[in-house]
């Protein structure tokens, strides 16, 4: 591959009319996204009273941090901008909670005049309305992604913590809504303490279930995950439609568990929830591993090209290296700049080498080269800082020397390297 310069002529484009410019779209989706949490958060202290509210605020809180850090612990090899995952928050808690709040509740209302039925159809609402508008509110969040920010949207793991932070989002308006509902009938029973109604909501959605409404959404993620990848296209709309489907289908049954009797949360929780959570965790870890797998197979053609250090490709598709590379640049570098250069510089060539891998597979389009190079130009700006911090992280982490053997399935000669590791001392 020929080396050509790394920085393009600057050419000065036409000025898009005001409506389309960014900072007025950002402006409005801000607005809107205000406008709904002040509404939602007045609705929800109308039902709860103020202290209801502010007890339900207080506790709803609490598994926020622990979500959110999962999700971008999750999304760590690729991350997304975080402008991402707060609108996807502030989507959940405001726009979806705002939509289901009043969706739901014209619905179940409609219902019970149609058929007289105020039981039938709260429980109607329930197991069948709530989860078509509630998943439905949340996917929006991830659509607007999808459309708007496509190149953040880089696959199943990256579908998966959009969707997991705007369920967050959205468990946390409803976690407030329920335990200050249950505040205000302690309140109102004269109990307290443990054996609280309080205490008993908040075990149950926030200790043993924190994850219900993320697990359900995530299926959406990564539907739209699948769907970013080049493929058909008669069939990459069919992964969206299907990720919804299962959420939905997910959430009835999850509704439906008080119905099952007794013991019915019990048996859906540990029979279904918690063994399909686990394996869905594996799963996408599984995912982010074969990340890492391609940025160490498909990165050595660049250090031939002259484009990468030795031991970049090494530092890339190790988690324990690159979290290496982060510290080493914050600590000696440069401080929470060279350690942001760092990042960027790792997301940049994870895409770069899964472009590659999709290249050689045959799945991508006519645009493959112009992407490559504007990757290439982003890691060639951003090198003062990465590659010195890379560099320490292999040899740090480096294990025994051994034959480089991937050379071979491009067609190029080993380098002078290739047979031994040049940072194990």
């Amino acid at each position: 591959m020929a080396i050509s310069s790394p920085y393009p002529p600057h050419t000065d484009g036409p000025r898009p009319v005001w409506w389309r410019r960014e900072w007025v779209r950002h402006g409005a989706l801000a607005g809107l996204l205000a406008l709904s949490g002040v509404v939602i958060l007045a609705l929800v202290r109308r039902q709860t009273g103020t202290e209801g509210f502010l007890v339900g605020l207080g506790l709803a809180v609490v598994p926020v941090p622990w979500l959110i850090a999962a999700f971008r612990w999750l999304d760590r090899v690729r991350p997304g901008p975080w402008r991402n995952m707060l609108f996807a928050f502030a989507w959940g808690a405001c726009a979806a909670a705002l939509i289901a709040i009043v969706a739901n509740s014209f619905a179940t209302h409609w219902i019970a005049t149609a058929t007289a039925d105020p039981s039938g159809a709260d429980t109607l609402g329930a197991t069948v309305i709530a989860p078509v508008v509630e998943e439905s509110a949340k996917a929006a969040a991830v659509l607007l992604v999808f459309v708007f920010r496509r190149r953040d949207f880089t696959g199943p793991v990256g579908g998966a913590a959009i969707a997991g932070v705007t369920a967050t989002g959205f468990a946390f308006t409803e976690n407030i809504l329920y335990l200050g509902n249950a505040f205000g009938t302690d309140q109102s029973i004269g109990t307290s303490g443990i054996v609280s109604v309080t205490a008993a909501t908040f075990f149950v959605r926030g200790v043993m279930s924190p994850f219900a409404h993320p697990l359900f959404t995530v299926f959406t993620g990564i539907g739209f995950g699948l769907a970013a990848l080049p493929r058909s296209r008669r069939l990459r709309w069919l992964f969206p439609v299907g990720g919804l489907l299962v959420a939905m289908s997910m959430h009835a049954l999850w509704n439906c568990s008080a119905a099952f009797g007794q013991y019915g949360f019990l048996v859906v929780y540990g029979g279904f929830m918690a063994p399909a959570f686990g394996l869905l965790a594996w799963l996408l870890i599984r995912s982010r591993q074969r990340e890492l797998r391609v940025a160490r197979e498909e990165l050595p053609v660049y250090v031939y090209a002259g484009w990468l250090a030795p031991a970049e490709p090494f530092a890339l598709g190790s988690l324990r290296a690159r979290r290496l590379a982060r510290d080493h640049a914050r600590r000696f570098l440069g401080g929470r700049p060279a350690a942001q250069e760092v990042v960027h510089y790792e997301t940049t060539a994870t895409e770069l080498a899964l472009l590659r891998h999709r290249a050689r597979a045959g799945r991508v389009g006519p645009d493959f080269s112009t992407r490559e190079h504007e990757l290439l130009v982003t890691l060639w700006q951003h090198r003062a800082s990465s590659r010195p911090a890379l560099e320490y992280a292999a040899h740090v982490t480096a294990p025994p020397p051994s034959p480089v053997t991937y050379w071979q399935r491009y067609g190029h000669p080993a380098p002078p390297y290739a047979g031994y590791n040049p940072y194990r001392t």
